[in-house]
C-alpha cells in the first residue's frame, strides 16, 4: 500500500479502520477534533459499514463505546485531555468491569495551553484506572499504535488509552499502512455480572483488575514499543536517556543522533513502566535525563519506586527541564549545556507586527448579544453596590472576555457558567447572570438549569443560540431553535419567562426591552440569543435540512452520525 501524508489525528482514525472498528464516538475539542472527522470523510467516501456520533458529551460518547465493546465489535472514541474528565466516571469503571470488544480512548493532551483551561497528563488517568497506556512518537507510530491498542484491548479484556499531543495531533509526516482487518462478528456477553457492578460483583471485578496487573507489567516489559539499548561500557560510566512518546522527537532534533549514541537508550511507549528495562538502565548509567512531554509523570514514579536515591534523576522535578509548557529543541539544548540555535532576526519586524488577540468574527451574533448585554448592565451594581458580574462558559463566546467586549466574567469549565451563577445567587450577589452556547448547553448545562429550576433560583441565563458549534469546526448541535426552547421548558421553567430575541442592531430597543424585564424578574428566567452563525450559514442550513427529514420519516437521514 502506498504512504501518505497525514495528520497525527489522521494516522490515528486510519489506524482505527484498518484496526476492524465497527463504530466512532466523539466529542469536539482541539487538539483531537480531527480524528473523528478523518473517520467520518473516510466512512463516507469508501463506503465502510461503520456507524458513529457526535455525541452529547464525552461521558456519553465512552458510554457508547462500551456498548459497542458489549457486543463483541471493536469501538474508538477520541477526546481531548479535558474531556476525560468528564468521562472520568465510565472510563474508571470500563477499568474495573472490563471490555469485550477491543475499546481503544483516545485523549489528545494540550501542553502549553494553546487552547485549554489546564495541562493536565492523561497518564495519570490511566494509571489512575490502571489500564494501559500507548504513547506514540510519530505519525507513523500513532496509525501503527492505535492498531497495537485494540489488540492489547482484546487480549486482556481492558480499555487502552491512546496519549496523543497537540505538535503530534497537528503535524504531518508519512505513513505507510498496511492491510485492513475485517470487523468483529457480534459476540454478545454471557455473563451479566461483568458490566453489573453493583458491589457483589464490584468487588470480584476489581479483584480481577488487581490480579491482571503482573501480567499488564510483563507486557510492558516484553513491549517492543518500549525498547532498551545499552552500550558496551563495562562500567557505569555513561549518562543514560528515559524519553516517552513525542519527546524522543523534540531529542533527535536538539541533540543529532552522533551525540545520542554517547548515552544509554530506554524509549516508554507503551504503560505501565517496565521497571525492570528502567532497573538496567539505572544500573547501567552514572546519571539518567527523563525527558516527557507533559508532566513529570515517569520521573515522578520511578522516584516513588526508591531508584532516586541510587541515581541521580534529572528532568522536571529536579529543575533541569522546565515544568511548564511544551518541550521542544531549544529547552533541551540547555538542559544538555548545547549552545541555543539563533532564531531568525528580521531588522524592524517588531516595529511592523503587533500582537493579534483572538476575537469574535465579523458580525459574529454574540457580538450583538454582549453589546446589548452590557448596555442593559451599564451603571447597574448588585444589591451591595458591587459591578454586576456575568458568569462565562466555554465556546467561541468565550472571547467575550477579551476587548473590546470584556462582558465576561469566568469560564471555569464546560457547563459551569450556569452552576456559579446559582451559587453566587446563594452567596447573596443580585442580579446573578451567566451565558452559555447552545452546544455546551446540551453538553453539560441542561444539569445546572434543572436545579435553578427546581428552586426557582433568580438568574438569569443568557443562552446563545449560533445553531452550530463554530470554535471546534462546525460540529452540529444536539439542540437548536424551538428545541432549546422545549428543552428548557422541558426542565421546569416557566414558558413565560423563556425569551427569544434576535440579537441584532435593527431588534436592538426590543431586545433591551426583554433583558431588563428578565433581570428584574425575581426568580429564573432564560432569554434565549437566536441568530445563526454566519461562518457556518451553509453547513447549518444543510443541518436544518437534515432534521426535517428526520421528522417527516425519511429514510437515511443520519444527521449527527457518520453513516445510517
Amino acid at each position: 500500500m502506498s504512504p501518505v501524508i497525514l495528520l497525527g489525528d489522521e494516522a490515528v482514525a486510519r489506524g482505527a479502520i484498518d484496526a476492524g472498528i465497527s463504530a466512532a464516538y466523539a466529542y469536539p475539542g482541539t487538539p483531537s477534533t480531527e480524528i473523528f472527522q478523518a473517520i467520518e470523510d473516510e466512512v463516507k467516501a469508501r463506503g465502510l459499514a461503520v456507524r458513529g456520533l457526535w455525541s452529547t458529551n464525552e461521558k456519553v460518547a465512552v458510554e457508547e463505546g462500551a456498548g459497542v465493546s458489549y457486543c463483541g465489535k471493536r469501538a474508538i472514541v477520541s477526546m481531548k485531555h479535558v474531556g476525560l474528565n468528564v468521562a472520568a466516571d465510565p472510563f474508571m469503571n470500563l477499568g474495573v468491569s472490563g471490555v469485550h470488544g477491543g475499546l481503544v480512548i483516545v485523549v489528545a493532551d494540550d501542553p502549553g495551553m494553546h487552547s485549554s483551561q489546564n495541562e493536565q497528563d492523561s497518564r495519570c488517568f490511566a494509571d489512575f484506572a490502571m489500564v494501559p497506556c500507548l504513547e506514540p512518537a510519530d505519525q507513523q507510530q500513532c496509525y501503527d499504535f492505535t492498531r497495537e491498542a485494540f489488540e492489547l484491548s482484546e487480549r486482556f479484556q481492558t480499555p487502552v488509552l491512546l496519549r496523543l499531543v497537540t505538535r503530534l495531533a497537528h503535524s504531518r509526516s508519512q505513513v505507510a499502512l498496511t492491510e485492513p482487518r475485517a470487523q468483529n462478528p457480534a459476540s454478545y456477553v454471557e455473563d451479566p455480572a461483568r458490566f453489573t457492578l453493583i458491589p457483589v460483583n464490584a468487588r470480584r471485578a476489581y479483584a480481577k483488575l488487581v490480579e491482571k496487573q503482573p501480567a499488564l507489567q510483563a507486557a510492558s516489559e516484553a513491549s517492543a514499543l518500549n525498547p532498551l539499548t545499552l552500550r558496551d561500557d563495562p562500567l557505569a560510566s555513561r549518562p543514560g536517556l528515559l524519553v516517552s512518546g513525542l519527546a524522543w522527537n523534540y531529542l533527535t532534533e536538539a541533540m543529532g543522533e552522533d551525540r545520542l549514541a554517547d548515552f544509554h537508550l530506554l524509549r516508554i511507549g507503551q504503560y505501565p513502566l517496565p521497571m525492570g528495562k528502567i532497573r538496567q538502565l539505572l544500573d547501567a548509567s552514572s546519571e539518567v535525563f527523563v525527558v516527557e512531554e507533559g508532566y513529570p509523570f515517569i520521573e515522578r514514579l520511578i522516584s516513588a519506586n526508591g531508584l532516586l536515591r541510587e541515581k541521580p534523576i534529572r528532568g522536571k522535578l529536579s529543575g533541569d527541564l522546565p515544568r511548564m509548557g511544551e518541550l521542544g529543541p531549544d529547552e533541551l539544548r540547555r538542559c544538555f549545556g548545547l549552545p541555543v540555535r539563533p532564531s531568525l532576526q528580521i531588522p524592524g519586524l517588531g516595529e511592523v507586527l503587533a500582537g493579534r488577540p483572538p476575537s469574535l468574527c465579523d458580525k459574529c451574533p454574540h457580538t450583538d448579544a454582549y453589546a446589548a448585554i452590557k448596555e442593559v448592565l451599564s451603571g447597574l451594581t448588585t444589591a451591595d453596590g458591587e459591578p454586576v458580574r456575568v458568569m462565562g462558559d466555554i465556546g467561541c463566546y468565550s472571547l467575550g472576555y477579551l476587548p473590546p467586549h470584556q462582558a465576561i466574567h469566568s469560564c471555569l469549565c464546560m457547563g459551569s457558567s450556569i452552576g456559579m451563577a446559582i451559587g453566587a445567587a446563594h452567596a447573596g450577589m443580585t442580579p446573578s447572570l451567566c451565558v452559555i452556547g447552545d452546544g455546551t448547553f446540551t453538553h453539560t448545562g441542561l444539569q445546572p438549569l434543572l436545579d435553578a429550576a427546581s428552586e426557582d433560583t433568580p438568574i438569569t441565563v443568557f443562552i446563545l443560540d449560533n445553531s452550530i458549534i463554530a470554535m471546534t469546526g462546525g460540529q452540529p448541535t444536539m439542540a437548536t431553535d424551538e428545541e432549546v426552547v422545549d428543552l428548557v421548558a422541558g426542565l421546569g421553567v416557566a414558558r413565560e419567562h423563556i425569551r427569544i430575541i434576535e440579537p441584532t442592531v435593527h431588534k436592538k430597543t426590543h431586545n433591551l426591552a426583554v433583558i431588563r424585564e428578565e433581570i428584574a424578574h425575581p426568580g429564573l428566567s432564560v432569554v434565549v440569543a437566536r441568530r445563526a452563525c454566519v461562518t457556518y450559514a451553509k453547513e447549518i442550513k444543510l443541518l436544518r435540512e437534515v432534521k426535517e427529514l428526520k421528522r417527516e420519516g425519511q429514510p437515511g437521514c443520519a444527521g449527527h452520525e457518520v453513516s445510517a
